[in-house]
């Protein structure tokens, strides 16, 4: 059967095809026929099974809508049909097609420091969120008892001004280097509740500002496709 890629996410390893006959389908990196890369609008063939896609690889043809014969027509709605009982549980498919919905609490952590560093277009669920944070506080922790432990070493509380010189400054890098995918985080949690990302400027709302994003990052996923991308994996839909 022909398609169109409608999403993928090469650093989580999963996405989604469109095919001709409008029904939708998850594909997974294991899913791919050959090492090669998606990317949205690549025309694609695959075979389809239940609502996954199996053996996609993609074809020269960029068509805007995939042309069909009558046999692929004709399997477009068996399999159509097969499929029907499970066009409900589309987010249990997603969350099933791979690993990216389980990464783990370090790997969001990592993820967000890496691959997801200055990343502000897409979709963060709240266990990627909360995964950050925490592993966020215990680095940050960690790195104030490191230096508190540097200054205790060097005497630097012990001078007449008292102050935790190295602690601070470990810290002050450790901020500067997570201000940005702290940022980043934010805006892709505000945007899975299906808002701008720019409503993250009410945390500056003196008192209730925190408040407010405090809220946001408690909100479930919208469970459909948004302008910010697809329903991210791990969300029941």
């Amino acid at each position: 059967m022909r398609g169109e890629v409608l999403h993928y996410d090469e650093a989580q390893g999963f996405g989604f095809i469109t095919a001709a006959d409008g029904s939708r389908y998850t594909f997974s990196r294991e899913d791919l026929r050959r090492d090669a890369p998606m990317s949205k609008g690549m025309a694609v063939e695959f075979q389809p099974a239940g609502s996954q896609a199996r053996s996609v690889f993609s074809i020269r043809a960029q068509v805007g809508v995939p042309s069909v014969t009558p046999s692929d027509a004709a399997a477009a709605t068996r399999a159509s049909a097969a499929s029907a009982p499970m066009a409900q549980q589309f987010g249990r498919a997603a969350a099933a097609s791979g690993s990216a919905g389980n990464a783990g609490i370090w790997g969001y952590f990592w993820r967000g420091m890496t691959s997801n560093y200055v990343n502000f277009r897409d979709r963060a669920r709240r266990a990627e969120y909360w995964s950050f944070y925490l592993i966020y506080l215990l680095v940050g922790a960690a790195i104030v008892g490191i230096g508190v432990a540097v200054d205790l070493t060097a005497g630097n509380l012990d001078e007449p001004d008292g102050a935790p010189h190295a602690a601070l400054s470990l810290f002050s890098l450790y901020f500067l280097a997570t201000f940005i995918p702290n940022l980043a985080i934010n805006v892709r949690r505000i945007h899975d509740i299906g808002l701008s990302g720019w409503f993250y400027l009410l945390i500056l709302i003196p008192y209730v500002g925190g408040l407010i994003i405090f809220v946001f990052s408690l909100i479930p996923s919208q469970k459909h496709e948004n302008k910010w991308g697809a329903i991210p994996a791990g969300v029941r839909a």
